[in-house]
């Protein structure tokens, strides 16, 4: 039975996994530095041999630094509210007409508020008093039943957004 660390480019197996230099992590991105150039196993210092690869590897652990930086982070909050409106609308094609209108006009943030109008909440709302995002989403989606024009039907509304720009 083979022992861990592996050399995953030519499977052949490490003897001596103690050693910080042949642990499996720099194995691991071999592939890609030897697509770049280099021969060998990643070292920990650039090459003096081939400064082009050692300026290539460190423009794209920038890179992969930035874009890590940029995503957004994880919110249940906004998960859990999205579950609530399934539950309320029920229909797999009207939540997914639900959660992009929403996206659009408020991104799920129940404290969003429309500098242009009384808009507030998370359905963006006219006049809307409430705090608590799982009344908005109630008075939100009574508001697409009773409404004449869509009459319950939230794809209406999406469509009325995307041609006008709200509903």
């Amino acid at each position: 039975m083979n022992s861990y660390p592996q050399k995953l480019s030519t499977g052949v197996v490490d003897k001596a996994p103690h050693r910080a230099e042949q642990h499996l992590y720099p194995y691991l991105l071999t592939p890609a530095v030897r697509w770049l150039g280099a021969a060998g196993p990643v070292r920990r210092r650039p090459s003096k041999r081939n400064p082009l690869v050692a300026k290539l590897c460190l423009l794209l652990s920038a890179l992969l630094i930035i874009n890590v930086s940029e995503a957004t982070a994880y919110n249940p909050s906004i998960e859990a509210y999205k579950l609530y409106a399934h539950i309320i609308v029920g229909s797999d094609k009207q939540y997914r007409c639900l959660v992009e209108l929403w996206d659009r006009e408020s991104h799920w943030n129940p404290k969003a508020d429309n500098p242009k109008s009384s808009a507030y909440g998370i359905p963006q709302l006219l006049r809307m008093r409430t705090t608590n995002p799982y009344r908005q989403i109630e008075l939100g989606i009574k508001y697409l039943n009773h409404n004449k024009l869509y009459k319950g039907d939230v794809c209406k509304a999406l469509a009325r957004h995307k041609r006008v720009g709200h509903y």
